[in-house]
């Protein structure tokens, strides 16, 4: 039951976001693509330039996303969030100085679709340097949806590791330097802690009840215009 309702509130979701994406594609469209990482939509290019709206419980972040820079991994990312995938989720990964990081869908049969989703590697074209943002990932080829954001004014060690910026944060970084940091890795930590079992399982239900400081992604969306 609890399940059956959060894809009712996730499609509802979708009906109040589709209509500033001007897709073309019907809310069922996009909640059939989210549990189908096979479907049509995710072929579509994103365009050249576009922002996304990140809304937060600490307040609004905007972050400018350049597909020139990783087109793999934005094409990829526009449909994500147009789909609805960060809706509803939470920031599971704050290392003070380091990084935040997100990606992990808040219901697991949703998770379970995508956790392993992988797609190739794009080449570094930019830095990893305060405000760029990127997938997380364990090695070659093993991207799916966890994007990090850089605390740090110089993580340019990261872009010899293969870590390739997908855009920037252009608005709210200070939001995102508020993000709640007690947690620190304890939460689940990064892709190549191998602990984020819990998470893909139990989804919001495990993080609010084990994590209740975490703050929330309440919604992401593709700023109107774009």
């Amino acid at each position: 039951m609890m399940r059956k309702r959060a894809t009712q509130i996730g499609l509802a979701a979708l009906v109040a976001g589709v209509t500033g994406c001007d897709s073309g594609w019907s809310a069922q469209d996009l909640h059939d693509a989210l549990m189908d990482p096979a479907h049509a939509i995710w072929s579509e290019p994103a365009p050249e330039v576009f922002q996304v709206k990140i809304e937060t419980t600490k307040g609004d972040v905007v972050m400018e996303v350049h597909r020139a820079w990783a087109p793999i991994g934005v094409d990829r990312l526009y449909n994500l969030i147009r789909t609805g995938f960060y809706d509803d989720s939470r920031f599971y990964r704050v290392r003070a100085g380091f990084i935040v990081q997100f990606g992990l869908p808040g219901d697991p049969d949703v998770a379970a679709v995508w956790y392993d989703a992988a797609m190739p590697d794009d080449p570094v074209v930019e830095s990893n340097t305060r405000g760029a943002f990127a997938y997380a990932m364990t090695g070659p080829d093993t991207r799916t949806t966890q994007i990090y954001i850089n605390l740090d004014e110089d993580n340019v060690r990261l872009d010899e590791q293969g870590f390739a910026p997908l855009g920037r944060v252009i608005g709210g970084m200070d939001v995102v330097d508020q993000l709640h940091a007690e947690y620190d890795e304890s939460a689940g930590g990064g892709m190549r802690g191998g602990r984020q079992g819990k998470i893909v399982a139990g989804g919001n239900a495990h993080l609010d009840a084990e994590f209740p400081n975490l703050d929330r992604l309440i919604r992401a969306s593709i700023v109107d215009g774009q």
